[in-house]
């Protein structure tokens, strides 16, 4: 019980039961009953959120025999936040995801244009969750507007921390954008126009590299055959094309026994990558939204800055039918927060008809983090299954003829009845 004690937070109360995941020795050391935080999050955020946790308690029930257990920490961020600390983001949420280590969260609101600045972003870069993973495939029974969704499967590593979403913008009319504005036109001779907002794109080799690297032992470790550059350093050179060879650099000094580059691969092995290489490549990113709808099959792990990875994660996933079938987390070297990645949807709040699976599958996703893979197998196993009887929620259901449209705690019976 003493790990329950190393942390002092202001209003929430610790279960009386669980402990908390450990680092040890640069390993996750998991209990048979952790403490896992979890953020309804707002709009329908408590809806998918209640339908999930029962989906996951039910899996590692059966995959365990009542032997492990998942102690549920609530922690508060955005709309519920407020009313409860007046604040969207206390430090007891910070605090609680450091010390517990894995957490996983519901949609919260950004308001666009007015309002404070994005909950999500602030989460990841504040507690250096540098790795948004979103990996995309199909399930087999799920409407997709394509003719092959079966093609795709791959798993994006995104940037989180830095280019256009690091926030450093100023706008018309601004003091600060004004002085920003003369001292370039001044000092470089340019000719931005005064009436501009203005903003800076931060890329860094650090970073970088420390994205590509958890990109590329990714693939490593899960025997996936390429990692694939993706950035716009054919106009943007210093940034997105440094973005390029710093992620070349990490795979030749690193992973020179692992890797193998494309222009390798042709010259030396035939356009076929030797067995037990991954090979590294690169595209221009808008190339790559063309890739990935006609050449689905060739794209395995994709690599990109900020914005292209928020991009493609959902055109990959309106392939496999839509962000409401799509997972995520976002991971630092060991902190990993798991989200549903979608918005928070208002319109449909409290009325219990929304498609949980997004956040589901993102359970799936920290059941195999912390290595319950047997439970997280059982998940989206009965989730599939529950697809291919036509029981679905009506943002599927529509798309069907003889489905039998549930509300979301319905769907998530059925996907426990089927475990």
């Amino acid at each position: 019980m003493r790990a329950r004690e190393e942390i002092h937070l202001d209003r929430i109360a610790l279960p009386p039961e669980g402990e908390r995941i450990q680092v040890i020795e640069e390993k996750l050391v998991v209990p048979y009953r952790p403490i896992i935080p979890f953020i309804e999050g707002d709009g329908i955020g408590p809806d998918i959120t209640r339908a999930a946790q029962r989906v996951w308690n039910a899996a590692v029930t059966k995959a365990y025999g009542g032997n492990r257990k998942i102690v549920w920490l609530e922690l508060f961020a955005g709309e519920k936040a407020l009313q409860r600390y007046g604040e969207v983001l206390p430090q007891d949420t910070f605090w609680a995801i450091e010390h517990f280590v894995v957490a996983i969260k519901g949609p919260l609101t950004t308001p666009v244009g007015t309002g404070y600045r994005s909950l999500n972003v602030t989460l990841r870069q504040i507690l250096d969750l540098y790795a948004c993973v979103r990996p995309v495939a199909y399930l087999p029974g799920v409407p997709s507007p394509v003719t092959h969704p079966e093609r795709m499967d791959i798993v994006i590593f995104r940037e989180n921390t830095e280019d256009v979403y690091a926030g450093i913008e100023w706008p018309k009319g601004s003091e600060e954008g004004a002085k920003v504005i003369s001292y370039l036109n001044k000092e470089f001779d340019l000719h931005i126009p005064q009436d501009s907002g203005i903003g800076i794109k931060p890329i860094s080799q650090k970073a970088t590299q420390r994205l590509v690297r958890k990109a590329i032992q990714y693939a490593i470790g899960q025997d996936r055959r390429s990692v694939t550059i993706m950035h716009k350093g054919n106009i943007m050179k210093f940034t997105e094309g440094a973005f390029r060879d710093w992620a070349y650099q990490v795979a030749r000094e690193e992973f020179p026994e692992q890797t193998v580059t494309e222009k390798e691969v042709q010259e030396k092995y035939d356009g076929e990558a030797p067995p037990g290489k991954v090979m590294i490549k690169d595209r221009i990113a808008d190339s790559m939204f063309q890739q990935v709808l006609t050449r689905t099959d060739q794209y395995d792990v994709i690599a990109a800055p900020n914005l292209n990875g928020d991009y493609l994660s959902d055109a990959c996933a309106a392939q496999v039918g839509g962000l409401g079938m799509a997972p995520g987390a976002n991971i630092g070297d060991f902190t990993a927060l798991f989200e549903a990645t979608h918005g928070t949807a208002p319109k449909y709040a409290g009325l219990d008809v929304v498609n949980p699976s997004s956040l589901i599958l993102s359970g799936k996703m920290m059941l195999g983090y912390i290595g319950w893979h047997e439970a997280a197998e059982l998940t989206q196993s009965a989730l599939v299954r529950t697809i291919q009887q036509k029981k679905m929620t009506y943002d599927l259901a529509r798309q069907m003829q003889d489905a039998t449209k549930l509300k979301t705690s319905e769907f998530a019976s059925a996907i426990v009845e089927n475990m």
